[in-house]
């Protein structure tokens, strides 16, 4: 495994460190201030207009799209002004700079869920629906949301979903109550991928299906935002919707009936990495301004960095950030050499070591701020909520765990 950057992968992060440099950290003030702004006046589910003018710049410097396989190909994989798509490795370090700054990913058209969903459009999707959605949703016209999880079962296991996708006619029929749907509250949102069940009856792993319904459809309501800790993300919002008797064509079903839980691991498996890479980001993030705290406090005599124990949280976060990052790596080339398939095990040991890892160098980082560390004073706490939430997102720890112990047993499983 050479874990080099590629020529193509190691200009574009220069570019990007350069762009980050320039528009990102100097805004992270009037991020924050034009939030509060927006709330004291009652837009709180109001695109920012800072987002708005960096959005063009970074298209301009080619920025934009970069999360795009090599597979999508056409005018799709050219989507960014590039003639060609970047692999895992290629976007790892890209989307690593990029979670310094939660909110940056967006800028360059690279935030979840749309990552996910345009990824999904263009494996899965009709050309009718690559033009419909796809083509709009990587011009950053509109914005998308996956709606997967419900509030009445675990929904950590995905055979346990109950909405249903009736087939009536030349339509499908949608009923059913899902939450956390990342996205749903921007009001750009304008198309859902929904999972339900098309078939009671089917085998376990074939009832579900995916299928795409536009946000203006009669029968949604947006029922509340989920807060994480405090934190609602506005204005992409993880929102509680209600679907009840929503009517979209048979066309908008994507692959045919019984084809969701082949989708959905298709879909969650580069999610779950680009999750992690940015959480390698994020953790770094919070190791710089933990070093600066602690070199500019000064407690009882000396600063804080010469204390003993917060050496020692410093050295222990350096390692843990380099293992989780070259494990990231690794998993991003297996993606790459042997597909999502292939790396299955990479990919659910990242999923576990990276959210863990994040939140424990955040937690330390907030303890060297002292109060300060859990307050909007300092971006940790959000930081802190962002990780841990990570946790549970595309599968909990637990969920994890148990794949990478049923790999690990099955090599010395008897013949």
């Amino acid at each position: 495994m050479d874990f080099d950057y590629s020529p193509r992968s190691q200009e574009l992060r220069e570019r990007l460190l350069r762009f980050m440099d320039e528009h990102v950290y100097p805004n992270e003030a009037r991020y924050e201030a034009e939030i509060e702004a927006n709330t004291k006046a009652g837009k709180r589910w109001t695109p920012l207009q800072l987002l708005e003018e960096l959005k063009p710049k970074a298209r301009e410097q080619g920025l934009w799209n970069l999360f795009l396989p090599p597979t999508a190909g056409g005018k799709h994989g050219q989507a960014s002004g590039r003639d060609f798509g970047l692999s895992n490795s290629d976007y790892a370090p890209l989307a690593e700079i990029m979670g310094r700054v939660p909110w940056s990913s967006e800028v360059f058209n690279c935030s979840a869920p749309d990552t996910g969903n345009m990824e999904t459009i263009e494996r899965y999707g009709s050309a009718e629906h690559k033009q419909q959605w796809l083509e709009p949703l990587l011009e950053g016209k509109i914005r998308s949301a996956f709606a997967m999880t419900e509030p009445a079962v675990a929904s950590s296991d995905a055979t346990n979903i109950e909405s249903r996708i009736e087939r009536k006619g030349d339509e499908y029929v949608i009923n059913g109550r899902k939450w956390w749907t990342s996205g749903a509250g921007d009001p750009r949102c304008r198309i859902f991928i929904f999972m339900g069940k098309t078939d009671f009856d089917a085998p376990r792993h074939q009832q579900q299906s995916m299928i795409l319904v536009p946000a203006d459809t009669p029968g949604i309501t947006i029922l509340r935002p989920l807060n994480v800790f405090g934190y609602d993300d506005a204005p992409h919002g993880h929102m509680e919707v209600d679907f009840k008797d929503v009517r979209v064509p048979a066309s908008n079903i994507l692959l045919g009936e019984g084809r969701g839980f082949e989708i959905a691991q298709g879909r969650l498996g580069p999610g779950r990495i680009h999750h992690c890479m940015r959480l390698v980001g994020l953790a770094e993030r919070a190791l710089e301004l933990m070093c600066r705290r602690a070199s500019s406090r000064v407690a009882f005599g000396r600063t804080v960095a010469e204390q003993g124990v917060t050496r020692e949280r410093i050295a222990e976060a350096r390692c843990r950030i380099d293992m989780a990052r070259l494990l990231t790596l690794k998993a991003a080339w297996m993606m790459d050499m042997a597909g999502n398939k292939g790396a299955k095990a990479e990919i659910a040991m990242i999923k576990v070591v990276a959210p863990n890892m994040a939140c424990q160098v955040i937690d330390w980082a907030m303890q060297v701020h002292g109060g300060g560390g859990v307050s909007d004073d300092f971006p940790l706490a959000g930081y802190y909520a962002s990780a841990r939430t990570l946790r549970f997102a595309d599968g909990p720890d637990e969920v994890h765990r148990n794949a990478i112990a049923k790999l690990e047993l099955g090599k010395y499983a008897p013949a």
